[in-house]
């Protein structure tokens, strides 16, 4: 079977196209070329089962007409694609064009929404991202030594409150909270960004000594949209998250089980317990 693989950044894709490859389908990879990772390249060169051509994220068109060429009828979307990007300096081509000025709203699930109609219509089927990976879904439940301390869950209830609504509105999918009190939320910057920007107030905080009216430890609350498209922008979580986390001294991590990927799992749980971070996965109400 072939398959065609939208690769944004970070792992995802080179995790979602390994699961593809020992299922034993062609892949076909539309690199992009503001998001993908070069390495794309030289996995490709490594196995002639895949393909990689690289598109600009204004360039439709051309992706639709690169994988009717090849024969792909069925699609997946993995790895971030900065939604910042369709404020940046790319140029769409006339396709994209059409579709931004078509949109109500710019939201993720607006575009990315539009874009896989657009794609059906031209044959190709934008299946989910999660169709290879299902065994990563986060299971429900305590996934480091560490348990959520007393506080912790009060931040988890109230954080969980405002990371759903933000996510109905598409706005974001985590928030970041310490004392019960909303530090930072995730919109269009990312959850890196919100997370290293609730940092940077704590810590203004501190050296204005201002920080005694609010406990210092932060924790981290992720959830998936209430009607999520499994298609494409699945919460994520990795290695990298444990370290940012670990920048901004954050103690404790909620995500939503069965609903987010949690990747190179035994990793994160080791550097999680050496750093005292509590991680759960909590079932959707």
């Amino acid at each position: 079977m072939k398959l065609g693989l939208i690769a944004g950044n970070g792992r995802f894709p080179f995790l979602l196209l390994d699961a593809a490859r020992a299922h034993g389908d062609e892949v076909v990879v539309a690199a992009i070329k503001e998001e993908t990772d070069p390495e794309m390249n030289a996995v490709a060169a490594r196995d002639q089962r895949v393909t990689v051509f690289w598109v600009s994220l204004g360039e439709l068109s051309r992706l639709i007409e690169t994988f009717q060429a090849r024969g792909v009828t069925r699609a997946v979307m993995a790895g971030q694609v900065k939604h910042k990007q369709i404020f940046s300096s790319i140029r769409p081509d006339w396709r994209l064009a059409k579709l931004l000025l078509s949109l109500r709203t710019r939201n993720t699930d607006m575009l990315l929404g539009a874009v896989a109609k657009v794609l059906k219509d031209e044959g190709i089927e934008l299946v989910s991202s999660t169709v290879y990976l299902e065994p990563l879904l986060a299971k429900p439940g305590q996934l480091t030594a560490r348990a959520p301390s007393e506080e912790e869950l009060k931040d988890i209830a109230y954080g969980r409150t405002v990371a759903n609504a933000i996510a109905a509105f598409d706005i974001g999918q985590t928030v970041v909270v310490a004392g019960q009190a909303c530090v930072a939320v995730e919109a269009m910057e990312g959850t890196d960004a919100a997370i290293e920007r609730a940092g940077h107030l704590m810590e203004s905080l501190a050296a204005d000594g201002d920080a005694s009216t609010l406990a210092r430890d932060l924790t981290i609350v992720k959830v998936a949209k209430p009607r999520q498209d499994m298609r494409f922008d699945v919460p994520v979580i990795g290695v990298h998250t444990i370290r940012k986390m670990q920048q901004v001294r954050a103690t404790c991590l909620a995500i939503e089980a069965g609903r987010t990927l949690v990747f190179d799992v035994d990793t994160v749980r080791s550097l999680a317990d050496e750093a005292g971070i509590a991680i759960v996965a909590v079932e959707q109400a």
